[in-house]
């Protein structure tokens, strides 16, 4: 351990391991990401003209040192080289890079990994202890095979845009790119496990993941329901909606000056405890068929009072509710203080950048990266000494 709490990278889980990372955007950064916050050494091969696109993708974001901060977010502690992969030099040098990496990290779509002689069968009759990890839209084959693979898009295909949202209203995608970032934790998952058994047999692996596959899976409790109900699709709470099979009052609720999160609880419990008579009364076998009924009376006596006057009752009482953060009001919390999420990184012009840090503890040791994203072919003399 280090002075400051932090855990020495020799003595971090990757450590020595060396990671190609041809992705570009979220799902197969985040991924190489992740790896490179558990040690391994992590080199982005981008292309010449411009890099991975996620460079200038600024929107309402403003530059830091030539690139986004989102692109400072994802592939901070990366190194850069530029390669044409049309290059029949570059590919030459790209190839000896592959000769010695452990893991092989690629988002092209189905097909043109194979076009550029990169595909599985070629690198790993070049390197047969390499671990190939590819994610893609949605899978290798079938109709949508082709399709755009972007979060959104996947989100309405799936079924979890339609998710979200009240009964009647219109279909709500979440705020944040979850099938992107999940099939990046899914893909790291992928290629620890090759690795382990790497570590046993000497032999590495190919393993993918699509996103589609992944908006699958982060549905699976209730595709479990819907798939065994012989079709029936579940309806949405006009009311409050939060989750399609939990009864009343799981969801959020608007107060006199905010809003307030309740999960699951005895509905007539609840009433005594914020004095709403008419939850005192309603069984425990209507909780959920007269769910939106329990809601709009929970609706209308919660907006009379403050969200502290309502959370100084419910959480003394052990009822499960937590206010509804905005970002400022979430970081200004001694809890966010406390769990030290975020570290500050330099960027290659001098700028400061303040990222969040890795989520996982090793051996109690938060894991923080000070190393910002490289500038595009910043570490190009790597390909030179590959050569």
């Amino acid at each position: 351990m280090t002075a400051a709490g932090q855990i020495d990278e020799a003595m971090l889980p990757l450590a020595g391991a060396v990671v190609l990372d041809l992705s570009q955007f979220l799902a197969g950064p985040s991924c190489a990401l992740r790896l490179g916050d558990l040690g391994a050494r992590v080199i982005k091969v981008e292309r010449p003209d411009g890099g991975d696109a996620g460079r200038n993708l600024f929107l309402a974001d403003l530059p830091f040192d030539q690139d986004s901060a989102l692109f400072h977010a994802i592939n901070r502690g990366k190194l850069s080289v530029a390669a044409d992969l049309k290059s029949p030099d570059d590919m030459a040098r790209v190839r000896s890079l592959i000769e010695r990496a452990d893991v092989l990290i690629h988002n092209f779509r189905p097909g043109i990994m194979e076009r550029l002689g990169l595909g599985w069968d070629a690198v790993s009759s070049l390197n047969p202890r390499l671990v190939y990890a590819g994610v893609s839209g949605y899978g290798p084959d079938g109709p949508w095979r082709d399709r755009p693979g972007q979060d959104l898009l996947v989100q309405s295909l799936s079924g979890i845009a339609w998710l979200s949202g009240d009964a009647g209203g219109a279909p709500t995608p979440t705020g944040l790119s979850i099938t992107d970032m999940m099939a990046g934790a899914q893909l790291a998952q992928g290629i620890l496990a090759l690795l382990v058994r790497r570590g046993v047999t000497g032999r590495g692996g190919r393993v993918d993941v699509s996103l589609i596959e992944t908006a699958i899976d982060l549905q699976f409790e209730h595709l479990a329901v819907y798939l065994n109900r012989g079709g029936a699709m579940p309806e949405r709470s006009a009311v409050a909606n939060a989750n399609l099979y939990l009864a009343a009052p799981y969801g959020i609720y608007a107060t006199a000056d905010g809003h307030v999160a309740i999960a699951m609880c005895p509905v007539d419990r609840l009433g005594a405890v914020i004095d709403c008579t008419p939850l005192t009364t309603v069984p425990a076998e209507r909780w959920f068929a007269d769910r939106d009924a329990i809601k709009a009376a929970l609706r209308a006596h919660l907006a009379t009072e403050t969200s502290r006057h309502w959370l100084d009752r419910l959480e003394p009482a052990g009822i499960w509710a937590a206010p509804v953060n905005d970002w400022p009001a979430f970081t200004a919390d001694p809890a966010f203080a406390a769990l030290d999420a975020t570290q500050q990184v330099r960027a290659p012009g001098g700028e400061t950048l303040t990222l969040t840090r890795c989520p996982i503890r090793i051996d109690g040791a938060v894991l923080k990266n000070p190393r910002p994203a490289p500038r595009l072919g910043a570490d190009s003399a790597i390909l030179e000494d590959a050569a």
